[in-house]
């Protein structure tokens, strides 16, 4: 059969309708039971024959009728679904996905109304509604979903708490940037308003990792909220978002789709590793140009707004290209501070240079009081298109967009209208203050990475951030990071977070932890927190490093760690692995690891941290056991490749 993504597909067969279906991944270790109980559907999953998702609700609220309720169970038809392809901008350039799929069909007074469509893989189930007409109606409004998550007594929480709308920085808010809870109990609601996806738990019995994926202007972006104890729920955005305008639920054309709900199960390792986000979505178009990721500076984190001026824009052009970088991304107030026409001259500037340029919008229309410039453009068609089509002319390579107003469905539809825009003038695309990402490196082949976490900016605007640097970067590797693409901004080699590294919040983490990060943080397109006196403040070696470090990765290995204490993973980028750790705790990590990855003998180059932080590198040959003792201390890191 002959398609884009070579997809096998084994013989349908019928079940007969049962009390409780049991769908069992590949290897059968998740075993996802459905049952209907007086009409009512729901479903439970195990891991090893533990439970980890204890029986919980499904269905759909519309306004053409309640399916989750009332309901007579019609059919199960399952089917193993394989599928082989390769993303270049994700953790694992190349996947092999299978999983069970089962489409339950229900019926509600004669007529069929709903299908429940589940994903088992060997560590992830996922669930989605397709809803059908009913007699003349052709549209709903989901009102609400009670697709529910029940987690087993003792399980404790790593969450991060909704903001309310309208708050924050010039009512920005929600943003996406508050800073997580870990080994929480069950039974709150964050801030009051629930908590954003992704959100993660250990059960007595393995992880769980709930999130969403597949979620673009057809739907609502969604959050998990607490209703009592370990019951969690879906939850619809709040009313306050976008400035008040527009419905918190979202209206659908029939036969329609929610996006995917997904649980990631099982060891930590399954979490980190896990590739449901893109395993259930297909691109929405194709990539109007082989698009270029790879390495960046960026002047704002540490200069700020004065630092976007044409002098300091080409000084900083001059070091990307000093660093072998393929962009400089230029932030808010460019078009005052530099101008559209002096910015062409950048832009002619940097090709000479082979450094391509960033350039920073804000989306708002009416949705908050951000007044960063260019104002007034992302979020209008035909301005937009203009102002892409004067990018494209002049070589801009890409845009960061900035100061979303929530997850209603109208600013999900301008998501994938900027990104769908951008595509048509061969532009990349980051977002900042905005929602999570949902499978969007697959949807949209020209989408490069969201911020919606605590970024690096905070290390400037607040010494308490930079206290809890290294804490938040273990919880970051595991949360957030684990089902998309992160635009942090780190890997700083400033002292403080100044022009002239005298000044201002004092980094507490160190050279060699900078550069874990650099691996550890995954996004296909990073602006480091370099600076241009980097090349002769920093230590040589750390410099090297952070020139030759890669931005697109082919595998992902958890080695070992635990959310807010500590990480060491590995990633390979073609036959060259690169493992690496951070260290939160107060106590100097010690840990012997097997690294497999490197063969008996193999010559390893190794940075690491004595107790005071000061960084060094040495070589060492890998042994017979081929297993190291690492020591990282508090606030440090450790950074182990093969010489070669």
């Amino acid at each position: 059969m002959k398609k884009i993504c070579l997809l096998c597909l084994s013989l349908l067969y019928l079940t007969t309708v049962q009390a409780d279906e049991k769908i069992a991944s590949p290897d059968g270790r998740v075993i996802l039971t459905l049952c209907l109980d007086n009409g009512q559907p729901a479903y439970q999953v195990a891991y090893d024959g533990q439970t980890v998702i204890a029986p919980s609700a499904l269905g759909l609220v519309t306004n053409i009728g309640d399916y989750s309720q009332g309901l007579a169970q019609k059919s199960v038809v399952t089917k193993t679904v394989k599928e082989s392809y390769a993303l270049r901008n994700i953790k694992q350039s190349h996947v092999d996905y299978e999983a069970t799929e089962a489409v339950a069909s229900y019926e509600q007074d004669g007529q069929n109304v709903m299908d429940i469509i589940f994903r088992v893989s060997n560590r992830d189930v996922a669930f989605r509604y397709k809803v059908y007409p009913k007699k003349e109606a052709r549209v709903c409004v989901v009102e609400r979903e009670t697709s529910g998550f029940v987690l087993p007594d003792g399980t404790t929480t790593f969450l991060c708490p909704q903001s309310k709308p309208m708050g924050g920085f010039a009512r920005t808010s929600p943003s996406y940037e508050t800073p997580y809870t870990t080994d929480d109990a069950m039974g709150k609601n964050g801030w009051g308003e629930g908590y954003t996806f992704p959100c993660l738990f250990k059960a007595p019995a393995g992880w769980v990792l709930i999130s969403e994926t597949g979620t673009d202007g057809d739907y609502v972006g969604c959050r998990l909220l607490n209703e009592t104890g370990g019951t969690y729920r879906i939850g619809f955005p709040q009313q306050g978002e976008l400035n008040g305008v527009g419905s918190v639920t979202p209206a659908m054309s029939l036969p329609g789709e929610t996006p995917w709900r997904t649980i990631t199960v099982g060891p930590l390792a399954n979490i980190m590793e896990t590739t449901v986000p893109f395993d259930l979505v297909q691109p929405k178009y194709e990539a109007s140009q082989d698009y270029i990721y790879g390495k960046g500076s960026w002047s704002w984190i540490i200069g700020m707004d004065p630092s976007c001026n044409f002098d300091e824009q080409k000084r900083y052009i001059d070091f990307s290209a000093a660093m072998g970088y393929q962009s400089v991304l230029i932030d808010a107030f460019w078009d005052q501070q530099i101008g559209y026409e002096k910015m062409a001259e950048l832009a002619r500037y940097g090709k000479e240079k082979g450094v391509g340029i960033f350039l920073w919008y804000n989306s708002n229309g009416s949705w908050n009081d951000a007044f960063q410039t260019p104002i007034g453009k992302m979020n209008n068609s035909r301005i937009r298109r203009e102002e892409m089509r004067w990018m494209q002319e002049n070589g801009i390579r890409g845009i960061k967009v900035d100061f979303f107003g929530g997850d209603k469905q109208p600013m999900m539809q301008l998501y994938e209208d900027i990104l769908a825009d951008a595509n048509d003038f061969g532009l990349l695309v980051i977002f900042h203050g905005c929602t999570l990402p949902r499978g969007w490196e697959r949807m949209y082949p020209n989408y490069a990475a969201s911020e919606a976490v605590l970024a690096s900016e905070n290390l400037h605007f607040g010494q308490g951030a930079c206290d809890a640097e290294a804490r938040n970067a273990t919880i970051h590797a595991f949360v957030r990071n684990t089902v998309g693409s992160m635009d942090f901004g780190g890997s700083a080699l400033n002292k403080r977070y100044s022009a002239d590294n005298q000044h201002g919040t004092v980094r507490k983490t160190s050279d060699v932890y900078a550069l874990a990060t650099a691996v550890l943080f995954q996004s296909a397109v990073q602006h480091f927190a370099l600076a241009p006196n980097n090349l002769t403040d920093a230590p040589a070696w750390a410099i090297d490093f952070m020139k030759r470090v890669p931005t697109t990765w082919d595998e992902v290995k958890l080695i070992d760690g635990y959310p807010g204490k500590y990480v060491i993973m590995a990633r390979r980028c073609g036959l060259k692995w690169y493992v690496v750790g951070i260290n939160a705790d107060e106590q100097p990590l010690k840990k012997m690891v097997t690294l497999p990855m490197f063969e008996k003998g193999t010559e390893l180059t190794i940075y690491s941290d004595d107790a005071q932080l000061n960084g060094s590198v040495k070589s060492l040959k890998q042994n017979k056991k081929q297993q190291i003792m690492m020591t990282i201390p508090c606030n440090g890191g450790i950074v182990i490749t093969a010489t070669y």
